[in-house]
């Protein structure tokens, strides 16, 4: 059950102890999510949080997208078993899953969530296509829904934590299958105009976000066709579409799913976050998910382009970022401050 809370809007970035935003900027605190924003007027914090349901062909469609890979995904060990797994299937899947793994972590997220770096023009159209490959939604709600939960995060308002229905056993097992795709169903829409005006007055990601239905297509069908002309056999283009497309878009959805649902139950908090706020460090997830499990140092400092800041923490994302500034295609990095992170180190 919810505890009650008033609204913090997505541009009050509070610190771990709750202060507000001057304050917290005055002791070298937490950064503002909303990236590259300019001042909005007094109305714009009257906005609404939701926006009107979306129509039930888009719920459809949805459930396709989410249900179908999954299903592939149950299927692949009896498959595996009788059909095999040639070399071409996994180079395929495995690059698939590289680039839209990569456009959601470095893109989606650290980039146009939380303006962890800049970049050029055609590397920030780039990353909102791959991104959008890894079919978890179009960017601009991506966006929206990820502001939304930093602002709420495991309070009334955040769209998939999963404490809402508390901390009993039964309570923890709902929240944990709604944080991981429950919340997908909801006939809800957080609002993009209150939290994603950057993102709806620029032209190009605009673009990207009406091309999402064609942009998955090209997704789902590339690899099958990629396997069958290599292969030059429907065979080829059958196991491409299986292995590369169905399994490889459910894995990755589940493992960017399972930061909302594990990463704020299970795990190691070494950094103060908000009050309320349980997202946790999840080391088994840190290779598949780029990095992303490192959850309590990315919620302890959000706009920091590294979330694996101590020792020992494999963050791919970050290391390709990194790669991305030394070509000099993206830059105002904002790497770990280690004077920040020791601030925020969480008392015994």
């Amino acid at each position: 059950m919810w505890r009650g809370t008033s609204a913090v809007a997505i541009t009050a970035a509070l610190d771990p102890g709750g202060r507000p935003h001057n304050a917290a900027r005055r002791e070298g605190a937490m950064e503002m999510v909303v990236v590259e924003q300019p001042a909005r007027a007094p109305s714009a914090v009257s906005k609404p949080m939701l926006e009107e349901p979306p129509p039930r062909w888009a719920v459809v469609v949805l459930a396709v997208v989410v249900v179908v890979p999954f299903l592939a995904l149950m299927a692949t060990v009896p498959v595996a078993w009788g059909w095999g797994l040639s070399w071409l299937d996994l180079a395929i899947g495995l690059v698939a899953y590289l680039v839209a793994g990569f456009g959601v972590t470095a893109g989606f997220h650290r980039y146009f969530t939380h303006g962890a770096f800049k970049a050029v023009r055609w590397l920030r159209v780039t990353l909102a296509v791959a991104g959008s490959l890894a079919l978890e939604g179009a960017i601009i709600q991506w966006v929206a829904d990820h502001r939304r939960h930093h602002a709420y995060a495991d309070r009334e308002g955040d769209p998939h934590s999963p404490w809402r229905y508390g901390a009993t056993v039964t309570g923890l097992a709902k929240g944990l299958l709604f944080a991981q795709c429950g919340w997908l169903f909801q006939r809800e829409s957080t609002n993009r105009a209150r939290f994603a005006p950057d993102l709806l007055a620029d032209r190009d990601i605009r673009t990207v976000d009406r091309l999402f239905l064609p942009l998955a297509a090209v997704s789902v069908l590339a690899p099958p066709v990629i396997g069958g002309l290599l292969t030059w056999s429907w065979h080829g283009a059958l196991t491409a579409f299986f292995w590369a497309s169905l399994v490889r878009i459910a894995l990755l959805h589940h493992v960017t799913w399972s930061i909302n649902s594990i990463c704020h139950v299970y795990g190691q908090r070494p950094f103060a976050t908000r009050t309320d706020d349980h997202a946790a460090n999840f080391w088994p997830l840190a290779i598949i998910s780029f990095g992303e499990s490192w959850h309590n140092s990315h919620h302890a400092d959000p706009t920091c382009a590294r979330h694996g800041v101590l020792p020992g923490q494999l963050d791919s994302s970050a290391r390709f970022i990194w790669l991305l500034e030394k070509a000099g295609w993206v830059f105002d990095v904002r790497w770990p401050q280690p004077q920040r992170f020791e601030a925020r180190r969480a008392t015994k």
